[in-house]
């Protein structure tokens, strides 16, 4: 392996370009940048060490991406224009690969240069929007501008390929696309130089055993100074990330360079908050980060503006070196765990031109509803945002004051919420957090109760809901069968319909008796005797109905037995007379009477009726008493899902009562 020798221009410490693509080279020695150029090593200028950190990347580490591997050989640190550094190291691979693997809040991001098809350029940075698709460059998915700003190389290390100017700010725009993609534009080159790739764990590029720094040295130092204020010793949790610090003795807000605290001001503590859990607190929750330690660096309250009313909630800055940052948000005494997500990954729509309009005065970038992983979120607020308190570290240039366009979209328990400003977008994912939960896991005494609906918070009655309606519905199912087969397999327990011929009668007074076949009757039911004649209404006939057991001679002889009927009605021609049936067995029905034409045949038609007993009655009982349950409930939903949308302006969405019901969501 070839490699190019020299002395460092500065102090003369021999320095070696190890990589044909390198351009300059910190000398170890001197901290100069060395460049390499046509005709002699140039001395750029001192640099600043870099800041430790407890990143788990270093000098020499080796992984593998795409089936080929890599070598870190260099780190340049920049910091952001609002404050917080982030490093990018530079990464040479076997098959001849330079990359950049950037480190910022616990993310990484692998890029490649990615030269632009002749004839292509660029939009300005100064005309670049926030969340404009940059279609100019070639890529499998759209990319969309995220963030824009300045920044400045203040450090590096090891090997660059570029010539690295100490001091001198550069203008960049970070782009997303959806499935992690990830791009960058280097506006300080001319023409800018684009660098797409997409967001990686340590694990898929071969570095899952990368294990964090621990820095005690640099611990020892920030915990040894001192508020410029007051002079109330501080110690920072996170001093390599940390731009800005509250002294807990104070009250003044101070700024963080590099371990070394500036006063900024006092802050205003007119309003009285206090914070349920302590700064410095450690926990875990299994649902969020696979489990992972995270601590509590940093607390503030935010709130908005409605009808000249403020509306504060609090938000705590959980730290993990491996992860970065995370938030655990109270509001109203509820809790939700809130992670970063890809701004690609969102999509934003817009119900009506009219509704649009409305919101789009507020922010550019919110809409009716939004899409993420499959799931539509419903508006619920727009406004504002403003810090009104701060306690602990934080790893932006955070100010009392400070205000971000925001907009909360629900679909519970989570729920998506969006900051904007013109120079960055971000979105983030909350999911609502059971307050025990919350109380367990910080170790806190206690915690305020709940006292109104959330946003987020989860309907927890719809697995029942569901179940009593799959219980109803299955009842009526099987009632309904049941129902049909009885219909179609019950059998008639009178006789045949019987017909008769009356023959002509001898005298006008004289009486006629008939009796039917014998028939089965049940015990306990009524039965329903109609006899029909075929008169008309100008004609009359008159017979009396008795029910007696089916035994010919006994009827005529033991009149004990005879059963009269119980209720009658008359029509023109026909009759109905109703008995009850104390005794099962088999009965026949006797007929005794004349009509008004007595010299002519009559026509008779008698039919005695004994259905089974219907239970339908019972059934309907049941079905009340069954959707009564789940009736309840629906109402019980409603009016919690009401509750929820009061606090908002937008419109509450349709089906809001039934959602979640039979999704199992």
């Amino acid at each position: 392996m070839s490699f190019l020798q020299a002395n460092c221009p500065s102090c003369a410490a021999p320095l070696e370009f190890q990589k044909g693509s390198t351009i300059v080279v910190v000398c170890p020695s001197c901290r100069s940048a060395v460049a390499r150029t046509d005709r002699a090593l140039e001395d750029l200028c001192k640099v600043a060490e870099i800041v430790d950190s407890q990143s788990p990347l270093k000098l020499g580490l080796r992984g593998e991406f795409g089936g080929n591997k890599f070598t870190l050989t260099g780190r340049a640190q920049l910091r952001h224009e609002l404050g917080g550094f982030w490093d990018e190291w530079y990464a040479v691979f076997s098959n001849g690969w330079v990359g950049w693997l950037a480190e910022a809040q616990g993310r990484f991001y692998l890029t490649f240069h990615q030269p632009l098809p002749a004839g292509i350029a660029l939009p300005p940075f100064q005309t670049i929007r926030i969340s404009q698709t940059i279609s100019e460059i070639p890529s499998q998915t759209p990319l969309l501008v995220a963030e824009k700003g300045t920044a400045t190389h203040v450090a590096a290390e090891g090997e660059i390929p570029f010539k690295l100017t100490p001091g001198e700010p550069k203008h960049f725009a970070d782009l997303s696309g959806i499935n992690n993609a990830f791009g960058s534009i280097d506006y300080s080159a001319n023409p800018a130089r684009v660098f797409v790739g997409r967001q990686v764990t340590l694990g898929e590029i071969g570095l899952g055993d990368a294990k964090p720094v621990v820095r005690a040295a640099r611990q020892a130092q920030a915990a040894a100074l001192g508020c410029p204020n007051c002079g109330g010793a501080l110690e920072l949790i996170a001093p390599d990330k940390t731009e800005r610090v509250t002294c807990p003795f104070c009250n003044s807000l101070l700024d963080v360079n590099q371990g070394n605290f500036k006063f900024l001001k006092s802050l205003d503590d007119k309003n009285v908050f206090t914070f349920e859990l302590p700064i410095g607190a450690k926990g875990a929750f299994e649902m969020f980060e696979g489990g992972a330690e995270m601590q509590i660096i940093g607390a503030m309250v935010r709130s908005v503006t409605y009808d000249d009313t403020k509306y504060f909630w609090k938000e705590y800055l959980l730290y993990n070196p491996m992860i970065g940052f995370r938030w655990l948000v109270e509001s109203d005494t509820h809790w939700s765990f809130v992670e970063p997500v890809n701004v690609a990954e969102v999509e934003v729509i817009f119900a009506a031109a009219t509704a649009a309009s409305s919101i789009t005065e507020t922010n550019p970038s919110s809409g009716n509803t939004v899409t993420f992983q499959d799931k539509t979120f419903h508006l619920f607020q727009t406004a504002p945002a403003t810090v009104e308190y701060v306690k602990g570290e934080f790893y932006w240039r955070v100010e009392q004051g400070e205000t971000v366009n925001t907009a909360d979209y629900v679909h519970a328990p989570q729920m998506l919420s969006m900051e904007s400003t013109d120079q960055e977008l971000n979105w983030s994912l909350g999911t609502y957090v059971n307050r025990e939960t919350v109380r367990k896991t910080f170790a806190a005494r206690s915690l305020p109760e709940l006292f109104i609906v959330a946003p987020n918070q989860p309907f927890t009655h719809n697995a029942l809901i569901r179940a009593s309606l799959v219980v109803l519905a299955a009842f009526v199912l099987v009632a309904a069968l049941v129902s049909s087969f009885a219909v179609r397999s019950e059998k008639r327990v009178t006789g045949t319909l019987q017909r008769f011929t009356l023959a002509p009668q001898i005298a006008a007074d004289s009486k006629t008796i008939v009796f039917t076949a014998p028939f089965y009757l049940t015990k306990g039911k009524n039965a329903l005797a109609t006899i029909k004649t075929d008169l008309n209404y100008e004609s009359w006939s008159e017979f009396s109905a008795t029910l007696v057991p089916a035994n010919t001679s006994e009827n005529q002889i033991n009149q004990s037995q005879v059963k009269t009927g119980e209720y009658s009605y008359r029509d023109w021609t026909s009759k109905y007379e109703r008995f009850d049936i104390e005794a099962t067995g088999e009965y026949q029905l006797r007929l005794e009477g004349n009509w008004k034409e007595w010299g002519f045949p009559l026509n008779l038609e008698i039919d005695v009726n004994q259905p089974s007993r219907s239970g339908f009655p019972v059934v309907l009982l049941l079905i009340f008493m069954l959707g009564s349950v789940p009736l309840i409930l629906l109402i019980y939903k409603y009016n919690f899902e009401s509750r929820r949308w009061s606090k908002t302006d937008a419109p509450q969405p349709l089906g809001g009562t039934l959602a979640g019901i039979f999704s199992g969501k």
